[in-house]
């Protein structure tokens, strides 16, 4: 079972078109890891998974389901770039919040809230207010929010964002962790080494297309790391000495 499909997709945006004839098939307990550099298209693809923004030509299905039907997001766990938190909140408020809007049952809110919290190290945060926090902290509260009522599916964007080297190894037991309950998994990151560590699948995008996917010894060439195989593919001349 697929639980993300993309047919033939494209997005345009006026005359740019951000994505081009994306095909994928994201099956149920993967993870996923969507490469490329800035203006590739990543956003774009999670746009559309998430139901933000619509395809121009193709068809985007998410769970089975069109990304608009409420069905779409059950058990959906999503950590943004840029969070937006609102300020004025407390953690244990704003993480409460999600809880409820994630489906988890009135009765079980405050232990599923004590859950993730002890989970992501704000035990002591919990009453502070989300404006007073450094940004690895409300990186811990978008994990928080993310994991709340164990999601089905978790789409991490930049999740290592502000993170200490303590927190991002704490991050990817976060991780793990949700893989190892069989939640399917989509990190775009511009770490090679989170996503090599963290996943079994690669989409490389460069200027709206896929320039490569597959598992990670299909991307990858005999002989080299990842980083290697990524600069190949986004500037090929890189490996005759020439810049793009």
């Amino acid at each position: 079972m697929s639980v993300i499909e993309f047919a033939g997709v494209r997005k345009d945006y006026g005359s740019r078109t951000a994505l081009e004839t994306m095909d994928l098939v994201l099956p149920k307990g993967a993870a996923l890891g969507l490469l490329g550099p800035n203006g590739a298209g990543k956003t774009t693809a999670l746009r559309l998974i998430l139901g933000m923004a619509h395809p121009s030509a193709g068809r985007v299905t998410v769970q089975g389901w069109d990304p608009l039907d409420p069905e779409a997001r059950q058990g959906l766990g999503y950590l943004p770039e840029r969070l937006g938190l609102p300020t004025h909140m407390a953690v244990e408020g704003y993480i409460g919040l999600h809880a409820l809007l994630a489906g988890v049952p009135e009765k079980s809110v405050a232990a599923e809230v004590d859950r993730v919290i002890e989970l992501t190290g704000l035990t002591g945060r919990r009453s502070d207010r989300i404006g007073v926090l450094s940004k690895g902290l409300a990186q811990r509260v978008g994990f928080a929010q993310a994991l709340i009522g164990d999601p089905k599916l978790l789409l991490l964007d930049e999740p290592s964002s502000g993170l200490d080297p303590i927190g991002m190894r704490q991050a990817r037991e976060w991780i793990s962790s949700a893989q190892d309950r069989g939640c399917t998994v989509l990190i775009s990151s511009h770490l090679l080494s989170e996503v090599e560590r963290l996943c079994d699948r690669l989409v490389v995008l460069k200027e709206g297309r896929v320039v490569a996917q597959g598992s990670i010894q299909e991307v990858v060439h005999e002989g080299e790391d990842l980083e290697d195989a990524f600069v190949r593919l986004i500037n090929p001349l890189a490996g005759a000495g020439g810049t793009q």
